[in-house]
């Protein structure tokens, strides 16, 4: 008897054992893997964010590690190698090579003080590299801070926070350096005696500024996208047990608000080092950053101007390091926003 298909009765055979074929048809083909083991994945298999990071690696190794070994110092001046061209060596060097010994060629060039140009643009690199590295430290601590708590507690104390941001914001920077730098130029010159503090009359009061004007001004981009993530997250269910639980404040807004931020903070950290590098060339180029003879990218740029017809490779190699740092940076951290970001996991 053939058994009516639109029947509802049970067949014995469909409880029988699976078989070994239908076995391997219900085995998960990926892994479960985590926020953060995914994330990388995804970052990994970006190759244009990979190219940027080994192109940021070594830079940073030229910048920080090369010069250690390197046999000219970024502020020896040698007489009679004053504007060599690359590759080239001045002509007390080249008796010395007709005598049997071994001379680094300078690979860049001389500038007109007889410095080797090639070491002044790797100790240039790392002073902005430093410069981007510390003010994006500090943005990321004081905007995240400042804007959780912002918008932790809501209310009044959201309001009064949020205008003193709004304030902030139309304070020109350039202004503040010029006029903290001149305010500290005195209280410096006098800290920089001391042992401890001999790094201060090294870097100058500028680049000082510059540090202070970082902290004072640069910050209220992060609190605001801080802002924006906390205001979303203080509703969640975890927030609302850890207060049921007795956790402070202080502990809500730190274990759990700041920690599930942390992608969004890595990701705008990591894009706040190529403006902050702008920033810290563009003010040397004025004139407002390190005091000589310690060089940077934007100081050797403005230095080289006055030659640019007769030696123009003395810009072109500080401006093209500029802008591989910035364009790296900043392809890196659109990888970094492609990985975090949960909506493209597919």
């Amino acid at each position: 008897m053939v058994k009516n298909p639109l029947s509802f009765q049970l067949k014995a055979e469909d409880f029988l054992p699976a078989t070994e074929e239908e076995k391997q048809g219900l085995v998960v083909m990926r892994e479960s893997v985590g926020f953060w083991r995914d994330s990388l994945r995804r970052l990994v298999k970006n190759k244009v964010a990979m190219v940027s990071l080994f192109v940021i690696i070594v830079i940073m190794f030229f910048s920080f590690v090369v010069p250690s070994f390197y046999p000219y110092s970024y502020e020896q001046q040698q007489k009679g190698a004053e504007n060599l061209r690359p590759m080239t060596y001045s002509q007390a060097e080249l008796d010395r090579i007709a005598n049997g010994e071994k001379v680094t060629p300078h690979f860049l060039g001389t500038d007109k003080l007889g410095r080797d140009y090639a070491v002044r643009i790797m100790v240039g690199s790392r002073i902005s590299m430093t410069v981007g590295l510390v003010a994006a430290v500090i943005i990321l601590v004081i905007g995240a801070l400042y804007g959780s708590i912002a918008a932790f507690f809501g209310g009044w104390v959201d309001i009064i926070m949020m205008r003193i941001v709004d304030i902030i914001y139309t304070i020109p920077d350039v202004l503040l350096i010029v006029l903290i730098s001149i305010a500290l130029k005195g209280p410096l010159a006098g800290l920089s005696s001391q042992a401890a503090f001999g790094w201060v009359g090294i870097v100058g009061p500028n680049l000082v500024s510059i540090f202070i004007v970082f902290a004072l001004l640069y910050w209220v981009g992060m609190a605001r996208i801080v802002r924006s993530q906390v205001l979303v997250l203080r509703e969640s269910e975890y927030v609302t047990a850890a207060k049921a639980l007795g956790a402070g404040n202080g502990r809500i807004i730190r274990k759990h608000l700041l920690t599930n931020c942390i992608g969004t903070l890595i990701v705008t950290t990591t894009l706040q080092i190529p403006s902050s590098i702008f920033t810290e060339s563009y003010l040397s180029f004025l004139g407002l950053g390190v005091a000589a003879p310690l060089p940077s990218l934007g100081s050797l740029a403005s230095t080289a101007i006055n030659g640019m017809n007769t030696y123009p490779y003395l810009l072109i190699a500080p401006a093209l390091l500029i802008s591989l740092i910035i364009l790296s940076f900043n392809l890196f951290g659109d990888g970094l926003r492609d990985a975090f970001d949960p909506k493209l996991k597919k």
